[in-house]
């Protein structure tokens, strides 16, 4: 019996996503707002939304631009949605729309909204350039100028190298590392084979492939631009391509004695946008909409990755047993698992450590493993390094297909799926999540 005073439910009823391109290809020229307003406009249609006054929509981008202030505001004004639903911008790197499901679903369950739609957009084609932090101290200066005579004294101290831009940095700023750097230390840490990398970024390309010609993404993804299937997927790739690519990571570390990261067991700088609607039961039955899952429960953790304490992907190994305990479960009571591919060697780290006994009784404080887990439920119609990895979008992406993923397996069944997902973040963060098929 619920207690009358428990939480309702949020409940997952749907979700849009574009195709997700690789950098610099279709989506080159198109920012954040037009792909989040792309997608978020496909989820209304699909949906019914036209003029509906939602509780908020929640989303975010990694890769920002500072005139993007209000961007999931902008978008959402974009699309046919009721002007006055409320709009939050959020940011925690790639677990960014794993975030914003999370707060939508607490705002439902504290019964503060009634329904909401989490999404996230990233475009590394159009990251932001800065300028010199000299350059813009006289730009301040220029602009705050109260007379020409002032303006042309603040402009006479450029210099011609001061007019350089700043690329776009993808290094930890406590490190100097790059993502693929980090990786690679923690990928000869733990001894995981390029065979073993292969063979996973092989079996995403596989089931990522096999998903489409199922129908399965039909009402997930909405073609944009020309596209109609993730650019990155590569589903007639064979072990013997991915095996004669060249390492990319960790070729000049002198702690990586067999660098194994490649092109093809990583995820690619990439392009799109993805969102999920929720809402109440109340709201679904309201709205004639079938709810495919609900929001259980989700935690966080964060390694210290800047003293090289830990890899700085490991987070969420950390978080997903604290998730477990908190909710009576086994790693191996899952129905299904998405455990995002930033590399191949996150997942396979990851998955290695929870069997580890040393590792879970040190770092973990349980009494021995977690335990391996069925590898036939993992990412069963493929994940990022098949997809790519708009960075913001891979949380909404991954909620989506989860929720259908159970919904049709309870049906198929006649019982309740029970599902986790797992995404690293930079920074050494990770969020993890919970979810269960509604009946």
């Amino acid at each position: 019996m619920t207690h009358p005073d428990a939480p309702r439910d949020a409940l997952i009823l749907g979700g849009n996503r574009l195709p997700f391109a690789r950098s610099g290809g279709p989506y080159a020229g198109i920012s954040n707002q037009d792909l989040l307003t792309a997608a978020l406009e496909g989820l209304v249609a699909r949906y019914g939304l036209q003029g509906e006054k939602l509780g908020e929509v929640a989303g975010g981008a990694v890769l920002k631009l500072a005139g993007d202030l209000n961007l999931t505001r902008e978008s959402a004004l974009g699309t046919p949605l009721d002007p006055r639903t409320p709009a939050v911008d959020m940011s925690k790197a790639c677990a960014t729309s794993l975030e914003t499901v999370l707060h939508v679903s607490n705002r439902i369950r504290l019964g503060q909204i009634d329904s909401g739609i989490a999404c996230g957009v990233d475009s590394a084609s159009d990251s932001p350039i800065e300028v010199t932090p000299r350059l813009r101290r006289i730009l301040h200066r220029a602009f705050a100028a109260k007379t020409p005579m002032q303006r042309v004294k603040a402009l006479s101290a450029l210099r011609p190298a001061d007019l350089a831009p700043v690329p776009p940095r993808n290094g930890e700023p406590r490190t100097g590392l790059s993502m693929g750097e980090h990786q690679a230390l923690t990928t000869a840490q733990w001894g995981i084979s390029r065979q073993a990398q292969d063979e996973l970024a092989l079996a995403s390309h596989q089931k990522l492939g096999a998903a489409y010609d199922a129908g399965f993404l039909d009402d997930l993804v909405t073609g944009y631009r020309g596209l109609a299937r993730d650019q990155n997927l590569r589903p007639d790739s064979t072990l013997e391509k991915l095996a004669s690519l060249k390492p990319v990571f960790g070729v000049k570390s002198p702690e990586v004695a067999e660098p194994s990261m490649t092109a093809g067991n990583s995820t690619p700088l990439s392009d799109g946008a993805s969102s999920v609607l929720m809402g109440s039961a109340d709201w679904a039955a309201e709205h004639g909409l079938t709810p495919l899952a609900r929001v259980v429960d989700a935690r966080s953790a964060a390694v210290d990755f800047a003293h090289g304490d830990e890899g700085l992907l490991m987070a969420p190994a950390y978080a997903v047993p604290e998730l477990l305990d908190a909710n009576g479960l086994t790693l191996q009571d899952l129905d299904l698992y998405e455990i995002h591919e930033a590399f191949a060697s996150t997942v396979l780290t990851t998955l290695k450590a929870w069997e580890d006994e040393e590792f879970c009784r040190t770092r973990l404080g349980r009494d021995g493993a977690l335990g391996a887990i069925d590898r036939e439920k993992l990412n069963v119609t493929g994940s990022s390094l098949a997809a790519g990895h708009p960075f913001a979008a891979t949380g909404g992406r991954i909620v989506a297909t989860l929720a259908k993923l159970l919904h049709q397996r309870a049906q198929e069944t006649g019982q309740v799926q029970r599902g986790l997902i797992s995404v690293c973040a930079a920074a050494g963060q990770g969020t993890v999540m919970l979810l269960e098929s509604v009946a």
